[in-house]
């Protein structure tokens, strides 16, 4: 009874090795197979996006509860680089998508300096001139859109733009490095007083 399995598989292998594939046998193989075993493929768009919402949702409330802490600089405007009468115009992030990107950066970095500073008190005297500074950039920055708008995209405008952003973030910088030396001379007064 016992039978050596070489020699059978050997026999049905002469046989079958003869006989040619129905025709289709393997296109209905693979479809059978699709359907027993589907390919799933994962995208990350879906996760990406509930993490920008997310992230834009704790910045709007880290920007919404400063500002309704400090109460003094609420009516100073120093990013809103658009007005209503702007929506129309087209902005260096309308050029390109990296434009995008760069500009998006600067100008949320700048809104979120601006939503950390606390300038309450004697701070705000000591804050007034970068304020100032930081308007004067930021109309500028208009007059450069308006340019864009008008004469079209070139290097200059477009440089001059990103670069208005970057020096109203290092400005933003060195207001709060500025405010920081003030706190501590602040503290180091208070420190020798008591003692």
């Amino acid at each position: 009874m016992a039978q050596d399995l070489r020699k059978l598989f050997e026999e049905k292998r002469g046989k079958l090795s003869g006989e040619p594939m129905k025709e289709g046998h393997e296109e209905r193989f693979l479809d059978k197979l699709e359907d027993a075993y589907p390919t799933k493929t994962r995208s990350l768009w879906p996760v990406l996006r509930i993490a920008a919402s997310v992230a834009v949702l704790i910045l709007a409330g880290i920007w919404i509860w400063n500002g309704s802490s400090t109460g003094e600089i609420t009516n100073t405007q120093v990013v809103d680089s658009q007005s209503n009468t702007d929506q129309q115009q087209i902005t260096i992030g309308d050029l390109s998508p990296d434009l995008k990107k760069v500009e998006d950066y600067y100008m949320a970095n700048i809104s979120l300096e601006l939503a950390q500073l606390d300038l309450t008190g004697e701070k705000r005297s000591v804050a007034e001139g970068f304020i100032t500074q930081l308007g004067e950039l930021d109309s500028e920055y208009s007059k450069l859109n308006a340019e864009l708008n008008e004469v079209g995209p070139n290097d200059q405008t477009i440089s001059a733009l990103i670069r208005n952003l970057q020096l109203r973030l290092q400005l933003l910088h060195k207001l709060k490095e500025t405010l920081d030396q003030f706190k501590s001379s602040e503290n180091e007064q208070d420190q020798s007083i008591s003692i």
